[in-house]
């Protein structure tokens, strides 16, 4: 029963509960981001860019021309898919912004702190720096 009791522990630890917390936030997260990616920003996109869909623009490499990325998978046709790449450092820099305003937004809400002054380190003061010097002044002339 050890192993089990010892288990049970493990996920019990705050650390574990915490990752399994942002796992299912970031879950949620991601659906956020993915349906205002789909839904709003990348229509935006296509309307600057004339309506055009990266996901579908690819290049042959067997010479041939195809009228379309399905066409050229039907005809098992071997295809350097460049749209995808572009959407997806398209979706990337969305999902940054997104994260970017999020945190901004949560930082916003923290309790701001005053800080503390720090204090000088205690030392002699003037008076007694001057009164040692003084004494091994005299020290010396003796």
């Amino acid at each position: 029963m050890s192993f089990f009791s010892d288990f049970k522990k493990f996920l019990m630890k705050g650390d574990i509960v915490a990752l399994a917390t942002a796992v299912v936030i970031g879950a949620a997260f991601k659906t956020i981001v993915d349906s205002a990616v789909k839904d709003v920003i990348t229509p935006i996109i296509g309307l600057l860019t004339g309506g055009v869909d990266f996901t579908k623009k690819f290049i042959s490499l067997d010479g041939e021309t195809y009228a379309s990325l399905e066409a050229a998978r039907e005809a098992k046709a071997a295809v350097i898919t460049y749209g995808n790449l572009i959407q997806a450092l398209i979706n990337f820099v969305i999902v940054g912004l997104f994260i970017f305003l999020f945190l901004r937004a949560y930082e916003k809400t923290k309790k701001k702190e005053d800080p503390k002054p720090v204090a000088a380190p205690k030392g002699p003061t003037q008076e007694e720096l001057l009164a040692e010097i003084r004494d091994e002044l005299k020290k010396q002339n003796t």
